[in-house]
């Protein structure tokens, strides 16, 4: 039995939940997101809750069983409030700024590295040392920041490079005289 798929998710205030021909829409204050729900599962939308279910005891019913529920969480949670990630630039002469739909950033290579903006993306550079990734969602903002992070990650000597601001880099010791 799923520990995760037996709770019920609530809709937040604001979002209308529809779910037709196995495909859960949902409309919110910041957009809409549509879901498609695998064969697998059955999901029902009842008094302000959508409830998940597997369709019989197989195997593949029971893992999306739990995921399918998870993944409907992450959407309704998306079109009420978003998803964003936050990250920080550390090196000298390292910066990033958003020039129409690109972002530019100066992470010490020979030139700049132009990152195009995907839809449904909002790319903010609130100091030159920092890029706020937000968007509706979760699945495309986190691969935004990882493609943006990949660029330089942060390295353990001297901590240079792109990092996320909830990411702790554990630093080593440099060569000995």
């Amino acid at each position: 039995m799923s520990r995760v798929g037996k709770y019920p998710v609530d809709i937040p205030a604001g979002v209308s939940v529809a779910i037709a021909g196995g495909v859960l829409t949902a409309r919110g204050k910041l957009g809409e997101m549509t879901l498609p729900l695998t064969e697998h599962v059955e999901a029902t939308v009842d008094g302000g809750k959508v409830r998940v279910a597997p369709k019989g005891g197989e195997r593949a019913a029971r893992m999306m069983w739990g995921t399918t529920r998870a993944n409907i969480a992450n959407v309704l949670k998306g079109v009420s409030t978003g998803y964003s990630k936050t990250m920080e630039i550390t090196g000298t002469g390292y910066r990033a700024a958003v020039q129409g739909s690109n972002l530019v950033i100066n992470l010490g290579f020979s030139h700049d590295v132009i990152y195009p903006v995907p839809t449904g993306i909002t790319i903010t550079t609130p100091r030159p040392t920092s890029i706020m990734v937000a968007g509706v969602d979760k699945k495309l903002v986190g691969q935004v920041a990882a493609e943006i992070r990949a660029w330089r990650p942060p390295e353990p000597y001297k901590g240079k490079g792109v990092r996320y601001d909830t990411e702790t880099i554990r630093r080593k010791e440099g060569k000995k005289k």
